[in-house]
């Protein structure tokens, strides 16, 4: 056992020689060693470049799609008549993140005043269906419940002159039996929502406000209201249309499979979609192809001088096999000298990357990428491209390994 430890220990400090030796080599052979860098550096630099214009453009119009839940969105056409049964089913999805019921169009709007703003401004606002994890609202938005708490729209917002915590008044006005009927309904902002949840003047509301707005239109009672009319709808009830949200921007193809196979015709960005994925698809093709022939012909370089490096000193690697290195020993000595280059190739093909980005950004970011960087790439990104790269350059470096295992060390002493 102590032999064994002992023989372990020179193998140890035979390798740490050999690591020593291969860096002495590389650093007095400086200039061999800086064109083999230059070389591998010239073809990282384009790579970089290719991959960060074609990340950095489709991170571009990715983005809005995924942060944009109206390309999630899956809206109805025309009228239907869901079942609670219905809803029940849908929401129960994995691919679907929220759903609500909806009235008929017709019946989804009121006139709204603001009761203590000095404007004194009657404007006509849309009702939205919302509740808990409305995807369109902030999370410090707010949630409309009830029949009191709701979250107006900026542009109805600025049009009224109100903020969080002000009152509202909703007229709710109908024609029953040759008469007209009017009702008030007392309503507390509870959050504002964002210009792009809803660019028009509108009102989220929840589920129970709208409907109750739509059984009084057509004429009903609402009784948890007090409003009077003719027999109140059950409350198992059916609705016109709904709210849908995909859960991704990739189950929205699936959803519209779904209702259309349910015959349901529905209105989704399935189109935009799918061609910025076309588009993704065809740039990693081109991009791929042209890393291919790139990588493969520096493999191909830098393994020949590899080999031609190994044969240009067989006399000091015998001489190595002479003094008692074995050979699974001097093979590491081109495989550290490859890793030598890998390294410092990326290094400099990284400082070179860094530094066109920065003039690409400023020349096309304001113009291309809508202020946002059209080329970059993750940390990640970089770190892959240094595994790829000493990856590629060992396999080169192997060949001429190959050449050091058959090299015999009677050459050595034939020289």
């Amino acid at each position: 056992m102590a032999d064994g430890i002992v023989a372990l220990g020179s193998v140890g400090r035979r390798l740490r020689l050999c690591a020593r030796l291969a860096f002495d080599d590389y650093r007095h052979e400086w200039v061999i060693s800086g064109c083999a860098v230059l070389a591998l550096s010239a073809v990282l630099i384009p790579l970089l470049v290719l991959f960060g214009l074609k990340y950095g453009i489709i991170t571009n119009l990715l983005d809005p799609l995924i942060e944009n839940p109206r390309y999630r969105e899956v809206a109805p056409i025309g009228s239907g008549n869901y079942e609670p049964s219905w809803f029940d089913e849908v929401s129960s999805r994995d691919d679907v993140a929220f759903v609500v019921p909806r009235t008929r169009s017709l019946a989804a709007s009121i006139r709204l005043r603001a009761v203590d703003s000095d404007v004194g401004r009657i404007i006509d606002i849309e009702l939205i269906p919302s509740a808990e994890g409305d995807p369109v609202l902030d999370d410090s938005t707010g949630v409309p419940s009830g029949f009191a708490e709701v979250v107006i729209a900026a542009t109805a917002a600025e049009k009224l002159s109100v903020g969080i915590g002000d009152r509202l008044e909703g007229i709710v006005a109908r024609t029953r039996n040759d008469r007209q009927e009017v009702e008030r309904l007392p309503l507390t902002i509870v959050g504002i929502a964002p210009i792009t949840a809803f660019p028009r003047d509108g009102l989220f509301v929840s589920s129970t406000l709208i409907a109750a707005v739509e059984d009084y239109l057509d004429g009903r009672a609402v009784p948890s209201l007090g409003w009077e009319g003719t027999q109140a709808r059950p409350i198992e009830r059916a609705f016109a249309s709904f709210r849908l949200y995909a859960g991704t921007i990739d189950d929205v193809a699936s959803l519209r499979q779904y209702f259309n196979d349910q015959g349901v015709e529905v209105r989704t960005s399935v189109a935009d979609i799918e061609l910025v994925d076309r588009l993704d698809r065809n740039l990693s093709v081109v991009y791929w192809i042209i890393a291919l022939i790139a990588v493969t012909g520096f493999g191909v370089s830098f393994a020949t001088s590899v080999w031609a490096n190994v044969d240009r000193k067989r006399r000091e690697f015998s001489v190595l096999r002479l003094t008692g290195f074995r050979t699974r020993e001097i093979i590491w000595f081109p495989l550290l000298q490859a890793g030598f280059t890998a390294v410092l190739g990326w290094i400099v093909a990284v400082v070179f990357f860094l530094a066109v980005q920065g003039v690409l950004n400023g020349l096309f970011a304001s113009t291309i990428g809508g202020g946002q960087p059209v080329c970059r790439l993750e940390v990640w990104h970089l770190l892959a491209a240094l595994l790829l790269t000493m990856l590629a350059a060992v396999v080169a470096a192997i060949i001429g390994g190959r050449r050091v295992a058959h090299l015999e060390p009677s050459i050595g002493l034939r020289d």
